[in-house]
């Protein structure tokens, strides 16, 4: 009775997801907005975004929307742990982390408060050598990652390339990437996800795979479906 107790009770958790990535340009806003919005409309329950870097760009978005799930919030790495607790009480689904580059403090507590981190990436050399100062602060962290080939040209032998050398780092890869499309750019221009943008668009059905893989490993949906039943 008790074991069946306890599923039921934490099958309902809210997970956390930190985009991390000590270099600027691998797309991690463009990741974190999109993945919220499709959970928002996957369980139809409250999702968070929180903003953790100093631009903001992330919560400028969310200022241009008129909805209010997914909730994006502004806040400093100090304030991240209030935030959580508050969405837990809540009854968020899930919490998408967007943190800024080159900031290890935001960056080592988005972590260490996640159930899992995506490491997005573009399939160029800079891109691949930056990679390893996130991989230190998974690694303190000690939390499950995976890298995220974004922003790949449509043709060529790039992404290959990358995803060869991001395998050498030890660092598995999301068998799902996200095509470089100007779709991705005008839909953040209007306040809103590629979903709502273009929805019949392979942009977002390269979202909908990505976000299908993620919720076969955190289950947001399984969770949320059961506990409106």
């Amino acid at each position: 009775m008790w074991g069946s107790f306890f599923f039921a009770f934490t099958q309902f958790v809210m997970k956390t997801v930190a985009i991390l990535s000590q270099k600027g340009g691998t797309g991690k806003t463009t990741l974190a907005i999109n993945l919220a919005v499709e959970a928002a409309r996957r369980t139809g329950s409250p999702v968070s975004l929180i903003d953790l870097d100093p631009q903001a760009s992330a919560a400028s978005w969310g200022d241009s929307r008129n909805q209010s799930n997914p909730l994006v919030t502004s806040c400093q790495a100090s304030r991240l742990g209030h935030h959580l607790d508050q969405y837990k009480k809540d009854g968020v689904a899930l919490t998408v982390i967007d943190t800024a580059p080159h900031s290890e403090t935001a960056s080592l507590a988005a972590a260490r408060a996640a159930d899992l981190v995506l490491v997005p990436l573009r399939p160029a050399i800079f891109d691949l050598r930056a990679i390893a100062m996130t991989i230190d602060l998974i690694g303190v962290a000690k939390v499950p990652a995976y890298a995220v080939l974004n922003a790949v040209p449509p043709r060529g032998g790039l992404a290959n390339e990358a995803a060869e050398a991001v395998l050498e780092y030890g660092l598995p890869m999301a068998p799902v990437r996200i095509t470089q499309r100007s779709a991705l750019v005008h839909s953040l221009t209007h306040g809103q996800a590629i979903s709502e943008f273009e929805p019949s668009g392979k942009g977002n059905a390269e979202f909908l795979k990505l976000f299908d893989w993620l919720d076969s490993i955190l289950g947001v949906e399984r969770a949320q479906n059961g506990k409106t039943k």
